[in-house]
């Protein structure tokens, strides 16, 4: 009997022992899985905290661009209204050097008007060598002051060349082939002038010479022993001839009572 009881508590036992040791396998296992799901999930978790950070590092990186972008062009903004600035100004000196301008046009144009009008006056009263080309200078120099298309600085050129070249007329010695009219009849002859001193006029053939009085606006005919004078002149003025000392007709001054 106590065999039996002794056997019967044993297996008793036993049966306890492997329930409980059953259980605790179960909960292990529960355990394990558990354990298994929490890494898994932290893995999950470390995943998204990783691509979080990453997120935050472009974000980070972009947001570092923007304002160093936003410097650069604080910069390039400043210099640039810097330039702006530079460049109104030079506006602002431009247009008052125009408005300059326009007002020295209102002063310059009537003064070339008078000046045109004092060279046809002195062209038409001065002796008349060359007197054809120099009339018909000043007539151009009338037609440009009509013509819109040119300005104002080329007419006031124009007119200071023609000024120039009457100058120049002055410390010139001519000579030129030309028309002479005489008592209703054209000659062809050689004109000479030395500067506005004296102003000369002879046959091709060299046998007769005349020689312009201004006072009188008129010609007035040179002995024949001065023809060889005047051929000599007009040869010196054509370089056909070397430099030497010739005779003119000179009018001189009255003397004074």
């Amino acid at each position: 009997m106590k065999r039996t009881k002794l056997a019967s508590t044993v297996i008793a036992a036993l049966a306890l022992t492997v329930s409980g040791m059953s259980v605790a396998a179960d909960k292990l296992t529960n355990i394990q899985d558990a354990d298994k799901q929490i890494q898994v999930d932290a893995a999950k978790s470390q995943q998204k905290v990783n691509k979080l950070y990453d997120q935050a590092q472009d974000m980070l990186f972009e947001y570092r661009l923007v304002v160093d972008e936003t410097e650069t062009l604080k910069h390039y903004n400043d210099y640039v209204s810097t330039l702006v600035s530079d460049q109104q100004d030079r506006i602002d000196s431009l247009q008052s050097q125009i408005d300059g301008i326009e007002r020295t046009k209102q002063g310059v144009v009537p003064l070339m008007s008078r000046m045109i009008e004092s060279l046809d006056q002195f062209v038409a009263l001065d002796i008349p060598f060359q007197i054809e080309e120099r009339t018909a200078r000043v007539e151009r120099l009338k037609e440009v002051m009509g013509d819109s298309d040119v300005s104002t600085s080329e007419k006031y050129r124009l007119v200071l060349d023609a000024y120039q070249i009457e100058n120049e007329y002055g410390n010139k010695m001519n000579a030129y082939e030309g028309t002479l009219s005489l008592d209703g009849k054209e000659k062809v002859v050689d004109f000479f002038h030395l500067g506005r001193v004296v102003f000369m006029a002879q046959s091709v053939d060299q046998k007769q010479a005349w020689v312009w009085d201004n006072e009188d606006r008129s010609w007035t005919a040179m002995p024949e022993d001065s023809m060889r004078n005047v051929t000599s002149a007009i040869k010196m003025a054509r370089r056909q001839a070397a430099p030497d000392l010739f005779r003119v007709p000179v009018k001189t001054a009255e003397s004074a009572e």
